[in-house]
């Protein structure tokens, strides 16, 4: 487990140190702003099912899977309670003391898989430049991030049938 700490440490740190560039540090910070409880995706979310009668059923699922995944990791990293990366200086504040999983990490791809589901291609980039986010900004380790996603990521994929309408793919 130190192998993973220190890789976890040194690639934290310098991903952190790309967040010394002015314009890297802006797009970071309104990245995991934007991600912050899930807003950027609930908020997407809504707005598509507002504006796609003939499937708002799925865009509103959809965004409750989202949601849901997102209570799941805030479940998790209670019982977990790791502490964020103290070895860098972080460029935002956080709502929490505790890093794993990544809850913007579950939440980003979450949405990736059901908005994926429903056809919008640029959920995927949008989800991996907020897990990067996190990153650069300093709040989590990779292993937070990978966590999160793959919470995310499953929390969603065994909703998607149930999103289409059905019971289950």
């Amino acid at each position: 487990m130190d192998d993973l700490d220190d890789m976890d440490h040194r690639i934290v740190s310098a991903l952190r140190a790309c967040g010394t560039d002015p314009r890297v540090a802006g797009a970071a910070r309104a990245l995991s702003w934007a991600g912050e409880h899930g807003a950027l995706w609930l908020a997407a979310g809504l707005t598509a099912a507002a504006v796609d009668a003939p499937r708002r059923t799925a865009w509103l699922r959809g965004t409750v899977l989202t949601a849901g995944a997102h209570v799941v990791s805030m479940g998790v990293k209670r019982v977990v309670r790791r502490p964020r990366p103290a070895h860098v200086v972080p460029l935002v504040r956080t709502a929490g003391r505790h890093s794993f999983p990544s809850s913007h990490a579950t939440s980003a791809a979450a949405a990736a898989v059901v908005f994926g589901a429903l056809g919008v291609r640029a959920a995927w980039p949008l989800a991996a430049a907020v897990c990067a986010s996190r990153l650069v900004v300093g709040v989590h380790y990779p292993s937070d991030v990978a966590a999160g996603a793959a919470l995310g990521a499953l929390t969603a994929r065994l909703g998607t049938g149930w999103m289409r309408g059905g019971t289950r793919d």
